[in-house]
């Protein structure tokens, strides 16, 4: 038989345009941070270039994340589907406002982090590959607020949690193993869990695309068990967050590993699910997750309590933080719990002053215990005597994690605790009320131990000043959260936006299937 000569027309399947310059800018964060990792990884023996090369590159990271938010607040959200195949059958990178301002405020505190490593990490370290891990870990979390596709959210989860097994052993220590014994365990679990209910979300939709299973939800609320999906979701990305009762690994393992790496993992980690939580919940199955509110909201409050008292507990700073990132994460739980625009932008503002503010306090600790000669508070003392920049720093930094003004963490508590009182559950907003209060206990008790208390002038804190890379993250880091506290209105009138967007995902879904295109 003659072949045929007819052309064959491939507009039904594949994209046929050619890609807009700017819309590079979905992928470039991802192609970028693994091109440097491979980089750094091929030079590990070079260890003074190390860290050069990363700061470099996570500067960079920064200023594509900047122009990517530049573009989706410009342009709307935005798609790129991998191989040119059309949506639901390539794999789609979409942005919109949510996932481009995690994606940069991430790439922040990466690049903070990696200019307090300079400080904090030795040869050994960089030889045994700490920045190359810290690029792939950007890369798992970078692809994780970019994507479109449910499971490739889970393959960039896998990326990110290889990369933090290897920064949480650098060193190889008992405490170190110990620590990742139980971080891994845990993630193992949420993680199978996660992709079993994948499984499960592809048997019912037949298709991993968010735009896609996001207009094909409201026709299969009779018909399919969506509320149980739903619940495996929110239980599986409720470990990975760290919430009650499935927290304890958080406090058992952040402490262990380099400080700098607890100061990356306590910005990072837990607000991946969090992203997650609010991607799936909010914008893919928003009538399950009101069905589930009361139960979401009991462990908000329940997260909450767990954190604020058990930070009161502790002796020991590092485990202390470790209980205060459970805190906040009980906060942004309950805000995804009474939903609705207001709400839901109050999580995304809190989930970025917690990017930044405890990853600042991590590294503040750090600080104060070369300083105090450890992390425990009893024998701590004296370091305003010698150090007033950086105890005034610190100072400032407990007042932001508390929710006090004028600092970052006051608008979207007050954001939360309005919506919680608008939408009918005002117990919870007096709950987030008195997490914040039992929060500026713990942290001021940490000032007045650490700080103020006077000690035998053996004991003191060390005279000899500090060096310019253990000052520069704590005044970064500390006066973007002055910023943001002082002139809130640009970030919250983007955090409404992206919340409106989450809500109602007409742009989105117009982004992956164009004037309703079908797939």
């Amino acid at each position: 038989m003659a072949a045929s000569t007819s052309p064959v027309d491939l507009s039904a399947a594949l994209v046929l345009e050619p890609v807009a310059a700017l819309d590079w800018l979905v992928v470039l964060p991802v192609v970028w941070c693994i091109s440097i990792g491979a980089i750094l990884m091929m030079i590990r023996h070079r260890g003074m270039a190390q860290p050069l090369i990363a700061v470099l590159g996570l500067a960079v990271l920064v200023v594509l994340d900047a122009a990517l938010l530049w573009h989706v607040v410009q342009s709307g959200p935005v798609t790129m589907v991998m191989g040119r195949w059309l949506p639901p059958f390539g794999i789609a990178f979409t942005v919109d406002l949510t996932g481009a301002l995690f994606a940069l405020t991430s790439a922040v505190v990466a690049l903070i982090g990696a200019i307090a490593a300079i400080d904090d990490v030795n040869a050994s370290g960089r030889r045994y590959g700490f920045y190359p891990f810290l690029m792939l870990l950007m890369a798992g979390v970078s692809g994780a607020f970019l994507t479109g596709d449910v499971f490739n959210l889970y393959v960039w989860f896998e990326v990110l949690l290889i990369s933090s097994f290897g920064l949480l052993v650098l060193g190889s220590e008992r405490e170190q193993i110990d620590g990742a014994v139980k971080y891994g365990f845990l993630n193992l679990v949420a993680t199978t869990l996660f992709l079993i209910t994948t499984g499960y979300l592809y048997g019912i939709f037949g298709t991993l695309n968010m735009a896609d299973i996001a207009r094909k939800a409201p026709g299969l609320q009779m018909a399919a068990p969506l509320v149980t999906l739903t619940g495996l979701y929110i239980l599986a990305f409720s470990m990975k967050a760290a919430a009650f009762p499935v927290n304890f690994w958080l406090p058992a393992s952040y402490h262990t590993p380099r400080i700098v790496v607890s100061a990356l993992f306590a910005g990072l980690l837990t607000k991946v699910g969090i992203y997650a939580l609010i991607r799936i919940g909010v914008m893919l199955f928003p009538a399950e997750r009101e069905q589930l509110s009361l139960v979401l909201a009991i462990v908000a409050a329940l997260t909450m309590l767990t954190g604020s008292l058990g930070a009161l507990a502790q002796s020991d700073t590092r485990r202390l933080l470790g209980y205060l990132v459970v805190s906040g994460i009980g906060a942004m739980l309950a805000g995804i719990a009474v939903g609705g625009p207001e709400a839901i932008g109050g999580v995304i503002f809190y989930a970025m002053h917690s990017m930044l503010v405890m990853t600042a306090l991590y590294l503040a600790a750090g600080v104060a215990a070369r300083l105090g000669g450890g992390f425990s508070l009893s024998a701590a003392g004296g370091i305003y005597r010698h150090h007033l920049l950086f105890t005034a720093l610190s100072l400032m930094l407990f007042f932001s994690v508390s929710g006090l003004p004028p600092f970052s963490g006051f608008w979207p508590k007050v954001m939360l605790v309005k919506a919680a009182i608008d939408g009918g559950v005002s117990w919870l907003a007096a709950i987030l009320l008195l997490s914040g209060f039992l929060t500026t206990i713990a942290t001021g008790r940490v000032f007045l131990l650490a700080y103020w208390r006077p000690v035998e002038a053996q004991t003191a804190a060390k005279p000899e000043p500090l060096a310019f890379t253990a000052l520069l993250p704590l005044l970064c880091l500390t006066a973007l959260s002055i910023i943001i506290g002082i002139f809130p209105e640009t970030l919250m009138n983007l955090v409404q936006q992206a919340a409106a967007t989450l809500n109602e995902p007409s742009a989105y879904l117009n982004s992956v299937f164009p004037a309703g295109g079908t797939p």
